[in-house]
């Protein structure tokens, strides 16, 4: 990637710089190449010789004229200049600006890709609601979100792991199933109580009466209400599963692992984990309880791990689980998505890993805020087809799953956002989703014509690609590569829609200024080549945000 060919320079310069008695021998700090916010500022710059200013005490004027001076020319750069107070800025040639065409056109759907992560592998883990019930719209934001990420990462080198986590143990689980053999006897006419601390929603009736209409009264006449409130309520797991597969296949969303915590303690990991915690010396009875001594590793309190009942606690089983990601099966990192009401766990899980030996930077937790549904200036509480909550598949069938992720991923996942519905059914430029897919149509349209023209631009010269516009595109879609790389530091896929609606301008920019095909056959080749370059970053930027490219509109 040119930033660091640009950094290998820089430190190469200073290196010379220092040999040559101008610049006292400090150790170098970190070469960070930046894009500057103004174009007339060059394509790159460092704000090296200020750092090396402070270390040194001599004027960063002077050391960046002095870099300046000793850097090698390369094919790229066509000038590197000093700015006040001490940055170092860099203009690329226009040639090879050009020339970079090219390097699209060969790296195909390819482009994009870079080699930061060597190989190692990561699992992201993200949904992951308990089968209680169906999914609303608040779960589709982490849904798009790990997606993208996994996307991402992939295009960055890793190996990655989708990873869905199925709560299927626990008093939420005994919950629901005591209330769906409640909805159950209701509907063969018994009268029955929904407990106190069930599931009440509208689609639990619609549950029971399936399982009555496959099923019959069979459950009502075994020997054991136990027996019968369990087969009952693992039939209604297997629907809600089922069901939450579907719903997240509909949004393009799919999971290379669907993970059962009840495995945790059938396959041993639960009894394993704790036993380690406890030679650690990071487990404690007191109360009549089993406590991880949090406080030993900076946390305010201590936490729960074992009830007084012997029934383990939600943390409990999330320690478990880590264990099982990060020592059993080796992740160099694990990345959980998880919702607001979850930021509380945080930091007690970073303390559980370390306890468990695993250095917590290895764990990485995403936060992703409320979503506030919207038509116009109203606010969107209830279903319209139940009453209830508006689940997620209505979202997809209302507006589509293009604007669905695109709409998700545009406001960085520790935001709020609102979700306007009329907006994100408009077939106008106001609609961000439909103006990024009809600069793709109107690329893929140019070229049809061409070559429904007899126009083969396969030996179109690119060194003719001079002008202004014609740069300004080219520039904007070698972003991509340094896109990918930041997003995979940073997780935050958010950028990905300011890119797409960026690139989407310049080249709208571009059609209006150059014309593409013309009496200039030559011109017109090379310029259909950058068509097609084009057509190439904004469908890879797209497919990065797990939507369609199309071809028509």
């Amino acid at each position: 990637m040119l930033k660091r060919k640009l950094a290998e320079l820089l430190t190469q310069a200073v290196a010379e710089v220092q040999q040559s008695g101008k610049l006292p021998s400090v150790t170098l700090p970190e070469v960070i190449i930046e894009r500057p916010q103004n174009a007339e500022h060059g394509d790159y710059a460092s704000s090296l010789p200020l750092k090396l200013a402070r270390a040194t005490g001599t004027s960063p004027l002077a050391i960046a004229n002095d870099i300046v001076g000793h850097l090698a020319p390369t094919p790229e750069v066509e000038q590197a200049v000093v700015a006040p107070p001490g940055f170092i800025n860099f203009t690329l040639k226009s040639s090879w600006l050009a020339s970079q065409v090219e390097s699209i056109l060969v790296a195909g759907d390819g482009y994009g890709d870079i080699e930061l992560g060597e190989g190692r592998r990561i699992q992201i883990e993200f949904v992951s609601v308990n089968p209680t019930g169906p999914l609303h719209v608040g779960h589709g934001r982490g849904a798009i979100l790990g997606s993208t990420l996994a996307n991402i990462l992939a295009a960055a080198g890793y190996r990655v792991e989708k990873e869905y986590y199925i709560n299927d143990a626990g008093s939420q689980i005994d919950a629901f199933r005591r209330s769906l053999y409640a909805r159950y006897k209701q509907c063969l006419g018994l009268e029955a109580e929904v407990p106190e601390d069930g599931y009440l929603g509208n689609y639990m009736i619609d549950l029971a009466k399936e399982i009555v209409a496959e099923h019959g009264d069979k459950f009502l006449h075994l020997s054991s209400e136990v027996d019968a409130v369990n087969l009952v309520g693992e039939l209604g797991l297997e629907r809600i599963i089922s069901q939450i597969r579907a719903d997240l296949e509909l949004l393009g969303v799919s999971f290379d692992v669907w993970f059962s915590e009840r495995s945790l303690f059938s396959n041993g990991q639960y009894q394993e984990a704790l036993s380690l915690l406890k030679q650690g010396g990071y487990i404690s009875e007191k109360e009549g309880a089993t406590w991880f001594v949090s406080t030993a590793l900076g946390e305010d309190k201590d936490n729960v791990v074992i009830r007084s009942d012997g029934s383990p606690t939600y943390f409990a089983t999330d320690i478990a689980y880590h264990y099982d990601k990060f020592v059993k099966r080796k992740f160099d990192t694990v990345i959980n998505i998880w919702g607001a009401d979850h930021l509380g766990h945080v930091s007690r899980m970073k303390a559980v890993v370390s306890a468990l030996g695993i250095d917590p930077e290895r764990l990485r937790v995403i936060i992703s805020q409320m979503v506030t549904l919207r038509r116009g200036g109203e606010i969107v509480r209830v279903s319209k087809r139940s009453g209830d909550i508006i689940t997620l598949r209505e979202l997809v069938e209302e507006v589509g799953p293009d604007v669905c992720r695109f709409f998700f991923l545009s406001r960085s996942a520790d935001s709020q956002m609102d979700f306007d519905l009329e907006l994100a059914k408009k077939q106008s430029a106001d609609n961000p989703v439909y103006y990024v897919q009809y600069a793709h149509a109107r690329i893929a349209s140019i070229l049809r014509v061409a070559k429904e023209r007899g126009i083969d631009h396969r030996d179109g010269d690119v060194s003719l690609l001079t002008t202004e516009p014609e740069l300004m595109l080219i520039r904007k879609m070698l972003l991509l590569p340094e896109l990918v790389e930041t997003i995979a530091t940073t997780l935050e896929p958010h950028h990905l829609t300011y890119y797409a609606q960026d690139l989407a301008t310049i080249f709208h920019s571009f059609y209006k200024q150059c014309r593409v095909v013309s009496q200039n056959e030559a011109l017109s080749k090379a310029r259909l080549k950058l068509v097609e370059a084009a057509k190439i970053v904004l469908s890879r930027t797209l497919h990065l945000m797990g939507m369609s490219a199309p071809e028509r509109m």
